[in-house]
């Protein structure tokens, strides 16, 4: 994997941490907000598999953790997680599989979920249950199950390898 390869990608991520931190968070529907950094790299871990997924999701935390001044590395480390899986997901079970892009959003949501009410229980923050599991989850996974479809579409778009036709055809020499 080279260099080009992987602009695309960090294009993608901070496109999605800045609209997720100035425009996505502040639209609360029914109590949920989308999490539109985490659709995108749902997609880049199906699309690219596991580690490419895992350093998305590491930077892509790293920006929302600095630009919200949250804790340091607690998003960081979630969507690290989260990219990870999502792209283990992608490699093992068939990325070509039309219902994948929507199963991963909905397992990852919820874990995003519990994973992060544990993570900030264990560094001792004050954290709701009842907010973050019941009231926040249900609404923010339905807003995440309607934009996964345009976001997939929109990342397979951007970040679609070239394939064998769209390179220029090797010269064969005869004789």
């Amino acid at each position: 994997m080279n260099l080009s390869d992987n602009v695309p990608i960090a294009v993608f991520v901070f496109v999605a941490a800045l609209l997720q931190v100035t425009l996505v968070a502040s639209l609360d529907v029914a109590g949920g907000t989308a999490d539109i950094l985490l659709l995108s790299l749902l997609a880049i871990a199906l699309l690219r598999g596991a580690v490419a997924g895992a350093v998305a999701g590491f930077f892509g935390g790293l920006l929302v953790d600095v630009m919200t001044l949250d804790t340091l590395g607690v998003t960081a480390l979630l969507y690290a997680l989260a990219g990870y899986w999502a792209g283990r997901y992608g490699e093992t079970t068939g990325r070509d599989r039309a219902h994948a892009p929507l199963l991963a959003v909905l397992v990852v949501t919820i874990a995003i979920a519990f994973a992060g009410l544990g993570l900030h229980f264990l560094l001792g923050e004050d954290v709701s249950a009842r907010r973050a599991l019941f009231d926040a989850l249900l609404p923010g996974l339905a807003l995440n199950l309607l934009l996964g479809g345009p976001v997939w579409a929109l990342s397979r778009t951007v970040l679609r390898r070239p394939t064998t036709s769209d390179r220029v055809a090797e010269v064969q020499l005869l004789g």
